[in-house]
């Protein structure tokens, strides 16, 4: 039961950061909609529109996950003795001890996932819109 509610509750929160990169990333293809626009009128193809929107933000996204995890460990390993010693019990060693150092590598490329997962709408917007629609804009 109690691994049921950490999936539940680790599906959602990738929800809400997913969520969080998709909004924006959305304000940030609409601020540069004109720019598009013009990278568009001079020969830039759909899928090289997709390719600079998400890597627009999936370097920002790594970063996230590289500081991250080393944030979520340093957290792990104050907050969970403070509660120990609140209910005035012992943490055994492989309470916080949780991850191997090999299982880090692929946390960490997770913030990369859930912001190029994020950015693909942004994206797919931007490289549907009409070159003269975005010239237009400003």
């Amino acid at each position: 039961m109690i691994i049921g509610l950490v999936a539940t509750l680790t599906l959602l929160l990738t929800a809400v950061a997913g969520l969080g990169v998709l909004n924006t990333v959305v304000l940030q293809t609409r601020e540069r909609v004109h720019d598009l626009g013009v990278f568009k009128a001079i020969g830039m193809t759909p899928r090289q529109t997709v390719t600079l929107v998400v890597c627009s933000v999936a370097g920002v996204g790594l970063v996230a996950g590289l500081i991250a995890i080393p944030a979520g460990i340093a957290l792990h390993h104050l907050v969970l003795p403070a509660m120990a010693r609140a209910a005035q019990t012992d943490v055994p060693p492989s309470v916080l001890n949780v991850f191997q150092p090999w299982e880090l590598v692929p946390l960490a490329l997770s913030g990369l996932v859930i912001t190029v997962a994020g950015a693909l709408g942004p994206a797919g917007w931007a490289a549907k819109t009409r070159t003269a629609f975005a010239l237009r804009a400003e």
